[in-house]
């Protein structure tokens, strides 16, 4: 027989199923905020009349959309 709790059983086997989950969270929390951020001074500057190319915005809107997007699908996978 184990002498290891079951608790610490179930919670050792589902991080050795999904390593770095954490990590990885806070790495999209990160890339989020730094891609809104970029969003908004982009915006900012248009809004001053400053010309922006559209390959830059249209970057910057795929990376707001991808990084909560990988967050929201990291979530969904405890589900």
């Amino acid at each position: 027989m184990s002498k290891i709790d079951p608790e610490l059983k179930k919670k050792l086997l589902k991080e050795s199923q999904a390593p770095f989950k954490g990590l990885r969270r806070i790495l999209w929390i990160a890339f989020s905020g730094s891609a809104f951020l970029g969003l908004l001074i982009m915006l900012l500057k248009m809004s001053n009349g400053s010309e922006l190319q559209q390959n830059n915005l249209l970057i910057q809107l795929g990376a707001c959309i991808l990084f909560p997007t990988l967050l929201f699908l990291d979530k969904n996978k405890d589900s």
